[in-house]
């Protein structure tokens, strides 16, 4: 066997699977990521069942559920005992491994080096060239790589899909035509009235906007300067001659709502345009070129088919709950799971249940958007999840949530610890604060200021103070 392949896996913070042309949006948001599904097998039914982040990039790193890492929440900085991330592993089988953009958080540790760009900033500092910045760093470091002439494994965390959305000219403005401040329009007046949002929001939204169609461009655009950047780091690959010997992966953390159930600009809210992610995957020889799969997977299956591919499958740790794609790849029948136990604590602590027709959400206490305590979706007939059965098909409700807790008391015996989700009272941020006992109790509460206070509640930079103060 010749020399283990090199990985480099392109991890984007907030993009959501139906905005690149590969997955069928109606703009060219994505050509250079549309060659490359063309050059690899592309999951349809990709998920990130952990939101945000930290417990996102956990699962994804480590090939392991909330459970078995122990991680739910944006703030949380320790995980489960005995828990390893693929750098760590990778490192002690001989890989060169570094880091760009995720330095600080859980999630990100066991990497040689750690490299950082400027991937934050305001409406003063527009535009951010946030994949540029990103490539500015990258692209010497795979040349350092590729001369050592030994396997490397890179993570990039790009960051442009995330807001604050402020491409360069002329993504800003590629996919809007017209005035965003049009008196005539009232689209924004939600977003701007949200108070726990609001300064932040003004701290990169133009000034008396009213079009909330121009932010939906910006974020398009976003994703447009993003992918120009990734065509250059892949043509980087072709023109060192190591693209056949690498390994190549594209993914997110999580997705993103725009103007989605009253989410705005964020990702928050156990709905599908948060929890369905991109997977493709390319590695010449190995991995079929154009094939489109249509079984579920999720981002703890990632570390486990990575490593196989990579000839590493008895370095996958025992405990992993993630399985191997490739006999999927390969054409091999599906015998994954297609039901999801999905968590998220960022703005709201709730847990849920999906199946391929039904979408349970659980709220563990009320959240700042007065969203029901239970909602649930026919996923089939309102894929879009507008309209709430809770009431209607109590008997539903009731299934969905037998198999949810029969899932967590399974969870919970294997590991020996409660769930992660429903000891984590002090998610907020607010040390000592505990569960909200009222949707007003949570609005008065949380509140998120400048872009600047997003970078530092994301590295944990003074997050017990500032996490739900802004």
């Amino acid at each position: 066997m010749g020399r283990a392949p090199n990985i480099l896996l392109i991890a984007v913070d907030s993009l959501r699977a139906d905005r690149l042309g590969c997955y069928g949006y109606r703009r060219p948001t994505s050509p250079h990521i549309d060659r490359l599904a063309a050059q690899g097998t592309l999951f349809e039914q990709y998920w990130s069942p952990h939101i945000p982040t930290t417990p996102g990039y956990g699962s994804m790193l480590t090939g392991k559920d909330c459970f078995g890492t122990g991680i739910v929440g944006l703030r949380q900085r320790e995980f489960a005992p005995g828990c390893e991330s693929m750098a760590e592993i990778l490192g002690r089988a001989g890989y060169s491994t570094t880091c760009v953009g995720f330095t600080g958080n859980a999630a990100s540790r066991g990497f040689d080096r750690y490299l950082d760009y400027k991937a934050w900033g305001s409406l003063a500092e527009a535009p951010l060239r946030k994949a540029e910045g990103l490539n500015d760093v990258a692209q010497p470091e795979l040349d350092r790589l590729i001369g050592e002439g030994k396997p490397w494994f890179v993570l990039l965390r790009h960051m442009d899909p995330h807001s604050p959305y402020l491409p360069p000219p002329p993504y800003d403005r590629l996919f809007y035509w017209g005035d965003e401040c049009d008196p005539a329009k009232y689209s924004m007046a939600p977003v701007m009235s949200f108070a726990p949002f609001a300064d932040f929001f003004a701290s990169w939204m133009p000034p008396g906007i009213t079009d909330a169609d121009f932010i939906v461009a910006s974020y398009d655009g976003a994703v447009a300067y993003m992918d120009a950047c990734i065509g250059r780091l892949l043509h980087q690959l072709e023109a060192r001659g190591v693209a056949e010997e690498t390994i190549v992966v594209l993914t997110a953390d999580h997705g993103e709502t725009l103007y989605d159930h009253d989410c705005f600009f964020d990702h928050h809210g156990l709905y599908d345009c948060v929890l369905h992610v991109p997977l493709i995957v390319r590695y010449p020889g190995r991995v079929p070129s154009g094939r489109r799969l249509t079984e579920a997977a999720q981002h703890a299956d990632l570390l486990p088919t990575l490593f196989e591919l990579a000839g590493l499958k008895a370095a996958v740790p025992k405990d992993v709950t993630g399985h191997s794609l490739l006999d999927v790849i390969g054409g091999a029948a599906a015998r994954h799971d297609a039901e999801l136990y999905l968590t998220e604590a960022t703005w709201m602590r709730k847990h849920g249940w999906r199946t391929p027709e039904w979408k349970l959400i659980v709220a563990l206490e009320p959240d700042f958007h007065f969203k029901p305590p239970v909602e649930l979706y026919d996923l089939r007939a309102d894929p879009g999840e507008e309209v709430n059965l809770a009431h209607a098909r109590p008997e539903v409700v009731s299934e969905l949530c037998r198999r949810m807790e029969a899932h967590i008391t399974s969870r919970t015996e294997a590991t020996g610890r409660p769930s992660p989700i429903e000891v984590l009272v002090d998610w907020h941020g607010k040390a000592g604060l505990g569960p909200f006992r009222s949707s007003e109790d949570a609005y008065r509460t949380l509140h998120i200021g400048s872009a600047d206070s997003a970078r530092r509640l994301q590295a944990g930079v003074g997050q017990a103070s500032r996490a739900a103060s802004g």
